[in-house]
């Protein structure tokens, strides 16, 4: 079974995020917000991050590249789930080393397309 860790600093949208994927088969690891994530990452193997942008203490870009920075997160794939929808943030954000972007609200549906594409 495939580990997801999901970052978020709504409740609302981890519990969202974790039902959809919960009901897709994959084991969910969630966080807060960016700090709370790279800590999690370090203490467990997960096979995809799933980070919104805006948080408070770590926004996902910079997470993003704390993970590029750790050994075995090279290769991982990292998506970025966010309102941010501006060519520059996506630009950022693919600079930084995030796998993918996909704009909130999110479909269910899309989404799990998306992690089944790029998830090993």
């Amino acid at each position: 079974m495939h580990s997801i860790l999901a970052v978020d600093d709504s409740a609302s949208m981890r519990q969202m995020v974790a039902f959809t994927l919960k009901g897709a088969g994959y084991n969910v690891i969630e966080a807060a917000d960016g700090a709370d994530a790279l800590e999690k990452a370090k203490g467990a193997r997960v096979d995809l991050v799933l980070t919104d942008q805006n948080m408070p203490r770590m926004d996902g870009i910079t997470l993003v590249r704390s993970l590029r920075g750790l050994p075995h997160y090279n290769g991982t794939p990292i998506l970025i789930l966010t309102t941010e929808s501006s060519d520059e943030m996506k630009a950022k954000g693919k600079a930084a080393g995030a796998t993918g972007w996909l704009v909130k609200p999110f479909d269910p549906n899309r989404l799990l397309d998306v992690i089944k594409k790029v998830i090993r």
